[in-house]
């Protein structure tokens, strides 16, 4: 409601938006130019807010059950798992309060990380760690998402020794970093 408020006023002052995706941009010299397919628009000012992207695993697993129990934000997805199991992997603040809101939703929630400690702030480990439904596999990587038309479990590897073993999990949520959608701006 408040976005959609926002976008009226500033409609009100005269602003047009284009749902299109800026192709090339030059700030070498005023007015700035950007291109949005065909056409080129000068500006005195441009304001730069491209969010960013999450950062995936790699897996053709994790990419054919992206929604199927594959995912990179459980606050929009968690409530599909109620009382049942999910895991997170990464180690940081993202996987950490990803972990922490799972809890409200799933029965049990395994933290996958791939060193022997988190990264995440003190605050949020200590949350975490004493959370009931959080446990820690350490030291692993995710090397297969199983399932063929949904999320079935995952194919660990220890970093360390090597063993490889299987976790049935209805759910996996990558939280291993973003990435800015700034290419555009490489020059």
């Amino acid at each position: 409601e408040l976005m959609d408020k926002m976008r009226k006023q500033a409609e009100h002052f005269g602003t047009k938006f284009l749902f299109q995706d800026a192709t090339a941009v030059d700030f070498s010299s005023k007015p700035f130019k950007v291109k949005v397919g065909n056409q080129v628009f000068d500006a005195k000012s441009v304001i730069i807010a491209t969010g960013a992207s999450t950062k995936w695993l790699g897996l053709e697993s994790e990419t054919r059950l992206r929604g199927r129990g594959v995912s990179s934000c459980a606050t929009c997805d968690a409530p599909f798992f109620r009382d049942k199991k999910a895991v997170v992997i990464g180690g940081g603040d993202t996987a950490v309060e990803e972990a922490l809101t799972l809890t409200k939703f799933a029965k049990e929630v395994t933290l996958i990380h791939r060193r022997n400690e988190l990264r995440a702030t003190k605050i949020l480990q200590d949350r975490a760690f004493n959370s009931k439904k959080i446990s820690f596999l350490w030291d692993s990587i995710v090397e297969e998402i199983l399932g063929e038309k949904k999320v079935e479990g995952v194919r660990i590897r220890n970093v360390r020794t090597g063993e490889k073993s299987e976790i049935m999990t209805d759910a996996v949520f990558v939280a291993i970093g973003h990435k800015p959608n700034t290419d555009i701006f490489r020059g």
